[in-house]
Formats: structure tokens, C-alpha cells, sequence
């Protein structure tokens, strides 16, 4: 006979037909136990642990890679790790895993705890309130009801809770008096409304929000600075901050603070909207949760199940407001009049209505096929502080200046959203693909980038990555924080950082926390020590990226300002960037050794780069080499710093091709030779660069060089056009430069008129 597990409320008949209490059930849990819902895991765990004499905390859940649906769960005992004094690192758990079939099966057990367990103890998770019918029996005796659904629940009229997942918005009208006393309508918050869960006051508010005639979000939660674990939530109008041109700043919301009794009360109100209210506007964002996800939200994050509630859904929103189509269009059709090169994209949803926009000039497109080769995909919208949702693809010039590859609107945060953007930015710059790019690191982003850019390395953003340290993070001792930073900053090699970061979560007991075991899992992403194997174009490791236009772009842009503060800002960007040309081929840094290298470098690198250069150089100085091997043409060298011998770094060098590489790694990361190996080559006598360690795009003449690089999947148009700007730009620079004076002018006159001669536009 196959023994099943059922949730709590349901009756097991006896022999006689009297119906016994199904947690008084002796059934031990066993890999291969079947549920039919994760909640009944949950609850059949808590009544094995309540006859045991332990209690149980919902665990990690972990998410699939596909689809992003839950794909199994950890039950574990109250005593599991060691964030609190009262854990003792209790390894008792269980593991359930959804198979296709839509069943759970217990996979992973473990019984042993190492605390002494007590006698029955009062369950942590309450029982649902739902009523069974009377139970028919079968022929073992056993009746075996179906899980109720999402039904109206009469036990919560009577004052219970709510089981999760269900809400009677009955149960909030309050009766007029209670204990002779007047109470306030329930119908509507008010400061000092309980709840038993965030989940019930999530829904309250949501019921609330449908009657009165506005959406809700989830706002932000606050976390206890002792153990982490969330002390209140906000619940916002959907029109709160300015975000995208739906949302006015309304200032309606509801906050609740977790008592000590584990319940939540309304400590903080405000009713008042700054727009107009539609009574029966339905949560149609957030009614999924109510709907389709029965977990409850005290096990799982309220953002995360909002996130589900998103994937989910099948209708896309659209945050781009519907004003803005027009005026765009209007722009781009003017500049296609005056630029042939300019391109511009609009994706349509399957009823033709449009969504996301991208465009990008003939300059941008130009720029691409010299300094596209490492991207950052900017996204700063998402950080709240602009009322558009404005994404860039920017790239880093032979200055290290940011230059505008490109443009963009999104429509939504969807995989469809960004694949489609990704993939027509990769078409207006003639299919050259990016090595490496830095994005967001949310799941649609990720997946879109594997999608569309395969063999790129993709970089986590620096501000995110600070954001959720400080989320996760921000309760932990200083003690824990400064070994953090130098587990992140000071190893060297990836084997040096996994196992400063073993040694760290073992130290204070962080082997199970949730969010580093993700992003440990996620290290090749965002850990310095992975990332210096791939080419990032200079961009800082451990620095965020200062936003393409500053402040010039913000939440009180307005859609009449949007493009004349885009060009403003552009054309500042862009007249930057001649200056530096016009320093680097113009001023002449001093030398500070008599190398040849440093002249050679001085003559092709720009003025940025080339201080760059002279530091390592100069630097090298300050170093000692010892060869460590040798074999046929293979020398490996030690090289270490003067008076520090924790600072030492292995050269191998091949004199049959002049072929060097160190393990700091600076030249995979940023294309410049670093201070090891220029020490290395004044050991072997090596005065000049090899024309391999000098890349064409840290040089004077990066911008003319497009011509050798381009693909063959150029199209002849796409090349007609990068010439023209070339020559414009070069043009340009003759009038700028010719009328600074009279003899220069003679001068610039003279050479365009030789070079006429050569082109044969003059007989």
C-alpha cells in the first residue's frame, strides 16, 4: 500500500468510521512521499514536528531557470543556522521537488537534529480555517478530500485568520460596536487595524483599493538591523513617484509594522490621492497573487511574488506613455533629413500597437565599429530617479570618454522587451557583437543577453550589486563587512577568492543564507577575480559608471524638454571628445625615462592613454624579477614589489613570438601592458612594444581605422554612411582648426587643395 501525505484539516477514518485528526497520523516522512501542493509539505512537516517536539521555518526556495515557476523547497527546523542566539545550526530538514506531473516529492531528508527536542509544541504555522465536508469512507477507511480552492471563507467572518492565499473582505467590516463600545469601519484602514499576516494586509488593501477606485504596489520594506528579518511594509497607490508619465507622485499608502507576537498592525496612513479615483478598478497586476499563488506571502517576498505575478501574466504593459510616439517620430524623421546614416526601430505587440523604440545616428553607429567591442547597457531609469524609461548602450572612446551607441525606450521589463532591443541595436551596428557587455542583473536581462549576445561576458552593474548589499548586508558587524571587501578586492585569482569566501561564511555561519549562495553562484558575473580574464574597455571593476547625461535628465524632465536636453547633452559629449583629439594630437607629454617604449607609446597612444602607459612604467621600477623556470622558449618570472613580498605576480614569456602574460591580468582587461611585464621585458633587453600589446583603438587614429575592421556582413549603404561621417567629422575639424588664424587657415586651404588634386575633383 502507497502511503500519501494530506494537509492539515483533513479526517482520517478509523476502522469504525470515526473520524481521527490527521495530525495525529504516526507516518514518518520519507524520500518519495507525494503531495499535491508544496503547502501540504509544509503543513504535513509542521504536524510531524509539533508530535516531535521541534518547530519549523519555511527554507530557501529555489526558482527554474526556464520559466522562473518555483521548482522546490526547503522546510527546515526553527533552530536551522546561526543568525540568532537561539539557533544552533540544526541540519533537520526536508526537500520537496515539483515533478511534471505537478505533484511534490519529498527528495532530501534529514531527521537528525543536534538540540534536545521537547515535548508537542504549538505549531508555527497556523492551520487553514476551512470547513471539510463530512468525509464518505472508502474501503481502507480513509477519506481523501480534494484541496479547496479559492473559496469564500466563512470561518474568517467569525474572527479567525485567513489561510494564506485567501482573503473574505467580509471580514473587515467591522461590526458597528464591540463590547458596547463604537469601533471604526473596517471597510477602510485605519491606524491600529491588525492583521495576522503581511499577506492579509496586502490583500486588505488591495479588496480596499478596488471599492475606492485606485491600483496598488508594494512599496518598500524595512529590515531589523539585529537579525534581518522584515520589521514593516508599505503598500502605494500605483501613481506614487514619477517614474514613467502614468505615475503623479500620489502620496496614498498604507505602512504595517510586525508586532512581537508575530502580527501586523497599520501604523501609518495616508487616504489621500492627488488624482482622480475609478470605484471597481481592478488590481489586475497584483490580483494574480491573490488568484494563482497560494504560498502566502510570509514565506516568500512580497517583491517576488510580485515579479511571478508579472511573468506570468500574458498582457505586456506598456510604461511609455502614448504622447510620446508622435513627438519621437517627428524627431527622427527630421534627423534621417540631415543624416542618411540615422536609424531608428519600433516594436510592435501582436495587435500592432507600438512598444519599445530605439534609434541611433550615423556618429553613434560610426563609434560602434571602433569602440563597441565592450558595452555598457544603462538602465539608470530603473533607479527611480527619472519619469521615462531612457536606456543607452554606451561605449568608451581612445579617451576613456563615454560615447552614445545608441538610444532607447523601453517599453517593458520583459525577456521580449530587452531580446528585441538587443537585437535590433546589434542590426543598426551591422551585426558587431559586443565581447563583453554590463547590465542589470535581472533574470530577464540575463536571459536576453545569453540570448542574443552568446559569447559576451556579462558584467553585473556596479549600483546594483551595491543595492543589494546594502539590502542583505546592511545588519551584519563591520567586522563582517571589511572581510567581505577584501575578499572581493584583494584575491588575486579566482582560486584565492573561492577560498577566502569558504573561509568567510564558515566563520560566521552563512553557509545556507539564501541570497550569498545565489550570488556566489552568479560569481563569474560580478567578482573581480572572474572578471579580469575579459576585455571591459577600462571600465572601472569596483567603481560605478557615471551616468551618459548627468542631472540634465531627471523626474521633472517634461516630453517637450526630453529631446533638446538629449542633444544638448549629446553635442556636450561630443565637443568633449574633439578637445581631447585636438590635446593628444596637439600638446606633447614630458618623457620621465629615456626608454624607447616610452617614446614610441607617446607618439600613438592619446594623451589618457599614455598616462596610463607612463605610471605602469614608471612603476615597473619599483619592482624585482627572478626567473622561476625556464624551457626551450618558455621563461616564467617572479615578479614582487620592493619591500612588500605580498605583492608578487607570475610573467611567462615566450621568446619565439614575444608572447607575455601576467596574472594580474591588466592587458585582457584593459588592452595596456601592466608593470610585471614591462619589468619582464627591461630584464630581456625588449625596448619596444610588439605591435600585438598596442591595440588600435586605445590610439590618435582609432577613429579612422574602421575601415580595416569592418565585417563582411556590412552592408554597402551602412558603409557609404560611416564614411560620410568620417569625412564630415575630419572636414569639420579643418574648418575648426583653419580659422583660428590667418596662416592656419593658408595651411588647411593648401592641404585640402593638394589633396583635391589627388582625389581628381580638380583638373
Amino acid at each position: 500500500m502507497v502511503v500519501k501525505a494530506y494537509p492539515l484539516g483533513m479526517r482520517i477514518m478509523n476502522h469504525n468510521g470515526i473520524g481521527e485528526d490527521e495530525g495525529d497520523s504516526r507516518v514518518e516522512p520519507y524520500v518519495g512521499l507525494e503531495f499535491d501542493t508544496a503547502e501540504e509539505a509544509r503543513d504535513y512537516y509542521n504536524s510531524y514536528a509539533t508530535r516531535t517536539g521541534f518547530k519549523v521555518r519555511t527554507g530557501q526556495l529555489y526558482r527554474s531557470r526556464t520559466d522562473g515557476t518555483v521548482s522546490s523547497r526547503r522546510f527546515v527546523c526553527s533552530k536551522e543556522g546561526f543568525q540568532l542566539n537561539s539557533r544552533t545550526g540544526c541540519p533537520a530538514f526536508i526537500r520537496v521537488q515539483r515533478r511534471d506531473t505537478g505533484k511534490w516529492v519529498l527528495d532530501q531528508i534529514q531527521k537528525e537534529h543536534n538540540h534536545e527536542l521537547g515535548g508537542q509544541v504549538e505549531e508555527t504555522t497556523p492551520r487553514p480555517s476551512v470547513q471539510q465536508r463530512a468525509p464518505t469512507p472508502t474501503k481502507l477507511g480513509i477519506s481523501v478530500p480534494h484541496r479547496p480552492k479559492m473559496k469564500v471563507v466563512d470561518e474568517a467572518d467569525k474572527g479567525r485568520s485567513c489561510p494564506s492565499g485567501v482573503i473574505s473582505f467580509k471580514r473587515f467590516k467591522g461590526a458597528e460596536e464591540s463590547d458596547g463600545q463604537t469601533q471604526p469601519k473596517a471597510t477602510e484602514p485605519y491606524a491600529g487595524l491588525e492583521f495576522s499576516s503581511a499577506n492579509e494586509a496586502c490583500q486588505f488593501y488591495q479588496a480596499y483599493a478596488e471599492v475606492v477606485g485606485f491600483r496598488v504596489r508594494i512599496g518598500q520594506l524595512f529590515r531589523s538591523k539585529v537579525d534581518g528579518s522584515i520589521t514593516s511594509r508599505r503598500f502605494v497607490c500605483s501613481k506614487e513617484g514619477f517614474q514613467h508619465p502614468s505615475r503623479m507622485g500620489c502620496g496614498a499608502y498604507m505602512r504595517i509594522k510586525r508586532q512581537d507576537s508575530g502580527g501586523w498592525i497599520v501604523d501609518r496612513l495616508n487616504k489621500d490621492h492627488n488624482h482622480e479615483l475609478e470605484p471597481g478598478k481592478k488590481n489586475a497586476g497584483m490580483k494574480k497573487i491573490t488568484e494563482d499563488v497560494t504560498g502566502g506571502l510570509d514565506s516568500v517576498d512580497l517583491i517576488e511574488l510580485n515579479d511571478f505575478s508579472n511573468h506570468i501574466s500574458k498582457a505586456r504593459e506598456n510604461t511609455i506613455g502614448k504622447e510620446w510616439y508622435p513627438v519621437l517620430f517627428d524627431y527622427f524623421q527630421s534627423k534621417q533629413a540631415e543624416d542618411m546614416g540615422f536609424f531608428y526601430a519600433v516594436e510592435l505587440d501582436s495587435n500592432g500597437s507600438c512598444m519599445s523604440i530605439f534609434w541611433a545616428d550615423s556618429r553613434s553607429r560610426f563609434a560602434c565599429s571602433q569602440f563597441g567591442d565592450a558595452v555598457v547597457f544603462d538602465t539608470s531609469y530603473r533607479k527611480g530617479e527619472y519619469s521615462v524609461p531612457f536606456a543607452m548602450f554606451i561605449g568608451f572612446n581612445h579617451h576613456r570618454q563615454p560615447v552614445l551607441l545608441g538610444g532607447a525606450l523601453v517599453a517593458d521589463e520583459s525577456k521580449e522587451a530587452f531580446s528585441w532591443l538587443f537585437q535590433t541595436w546589434l542590426r543598426a551596428m551591422s551585426g558587431r557583437r559586443p565581447r563583453s557587455i554590463v547590465a542589470d542583473q535581472d533574470l530577464p536581462i540575463q536571459q536576453a543577453v545569453a540570448q542574443v549576445f552568446p559569447g559576451a561576458h556579462h558584467r553585473f552593474s556596479a549600483w546594483q550589486i551595491r543595492s543589494k548589499e546594502r539590502e542583505n548586508l546592511g545588519s551584519f558587524p563591520n567586522e563582517f563587512k571589511y572581510e567581505y571587501e577584501k575578499c572581493l578586492y584583494q584575491s588575486q585569482t579566482t582560486v584565492e577568492f573561492d577560498t577566502m569566501w569558504s573561509a568567510l561564511v564558515n566563520k560566521y555561519g552563512l553557509r545556507e543564507n539564501m541570497w550569498l549562495r545565489e550570488i556566489y553562484e552568479k560569481r563569474e558575473n560580478w567578482v573581480p577575480a572572474y572578471l579580469r580574464a575579459s576585455f571591459f574597455g577600462g571600465i572601472p571593476v569596483n567603481g560605478t559608471i557615471e551616468p551618459f547625461y548627468g542631472t540634465s535628465l531627471n523626474s521633472l524632465t517634461s516630453l517637450t524638454e526630453f529631446i533638446s536636453r538629449y542633444e544638448q547633452g549629446l553635442e556636450q559629449r561630443r565637443e568633449e571628445e574633439r578637445k581631447e583629439d585636438f590635446n593628444s594630437y596637439n600638446l606633447q607629454p614630458f618623457l620621465q625615462t629615456k626608454e624607447p617604449v616610452e617614446e614610441q607609446c607617446r607618439r600613438l597612444y592619446t594623451l589618457t592613454i599614455f598616462r596610463i602607459f607612463q605610471s605602469e612604467l614608471a612603476q615597473s621600477y619599483n619592482y624585482l624579477g627572478l626567473k622561476t623556470y625556464e624551457e626551450g622558449a618558455i621563461s616564467r618570472f617572479l615578479v614582487r614589489k620592493c619591500g612588500n613580498e605580498n605583492e608578487k605576480h607570475a610573467v611567462t614569456f615566450s621568446a619565439s613570438n614575444l608572447n607575455a602574460s601576467c596574472s594580474c591580468q591588466m592587458f585582457e582587461y584593459e588592452g595596456l601592458l601592466c608593470r610585471h611585464i614591462f619589468k619582464v621585458f627591461n630584464l630581456l633587453d625588449i625596448r619596444e612594444l610588439p605591435s600585438r600589446y598596442i591595440l588600435h583603438r586605445w590610439t590618435k587614429n582609432a577613429e579612422f581605422g574602421f575601415v580595416r575592421d569592418v565585417e563582411s556582413g556590412v552592408t554597402s549603404q551602412d558603409l557609404k554612411a560611416l564614411m560620410i561621417w568620417s569625412l564630415r567629422e575630419a572636414a569639420s575639424k579643418y574648418i575648426e582648426f583653419g580659422t583660428s588664424s590667418l596662416e592656419k587657415y593658408k595651411l588647411a586651404y593648401e592641404i585640402m587643395r593638394e589633396g583635391g588634386k589627388k582625389l581628381c575633383w580638380q583638373r
